[in-house]
């Protein structure tokens, strides 16, 4: 252990002289780079922190714009909204009406178109009426006129009876088997 002990003192005796000789020669610009790392390091959390806070105010004015958008746009689909509603009630009413009127022209076509089926159905029947009454005249008429022309057939022609005594008394004398009254000749 002891010549362990001693190569690490003596290492470390090495290492503090190399640590020394490094100082004396690089020393001056060490503490330089250092001083300058330092200057840079700090003008980096620096110039970070002003990023930092000039990426924060930018975010915070983004997000105010984007919520006074938001709004905006809430406002306007609600107003949108309105309208449409409004619209759709008035169409609705609108629709109901002409609705309404139409059911009411229907309603007074349908009467029109009754009364003037009555309206026909009454005068058909006055006409049928009519016309069965001409027909009954018509009908008496050419029944009184055949009576009267059978009458007159009957008046104009001879009996058949009457022939029949006229043929036979004329076949009588024909065959001489007639014979006159006396005082007729």
């Amino acid at each position: 252990m002891s010549k362990e002990k001693n190569n690490n003192h003596q290492e470390s005796m090495e290492a503090g002289n190399v640590d020394q000789i490094r100082d004396i020669i690089f020393g001056a610009q060490m503490r330089d780079y250092e001083k300058r790392f330092i200057r840079l390091e700090e003008r980096l959390l620096s110039e970070s922190d002003s990023l930092r806070g000039e990426t924060n105010s930018r975010l915070d004015a983004l997000e105010s714009y984007i919520k006074q958008e938001v709004s905006s746009l809430s406002d306007m689909i609600a107003v949108e909204r309105g309208e449409r509603e409004d619209d759709t009630r008035h169409l609705s009413n609108e629709l109901s009406n002409q609705a309404q009127e139409q059911e009411k022209k229907l309603n007074h076509q349908q009467q029109s178109s009754s009364q003037a089926q009555a309206d026909l159905r009454d005068a058909l029947l006055e006409q049928s009426k009519s016309l069965l009454t001409e027909i009954q005249n018509v009908r008496n008429t050419l029944s009184a006129s055949l009576d009267k022309s059978s009458e007159e057939l009957r008046d104009d022609k001879a009996d058949r009876r009457a022939l029949a005594d006229m043929f036979s008394e004329f076949a009588m004398r024909l065959n001489g088997d007639f014979q006159l009254p006396e005082g007729k000749k």
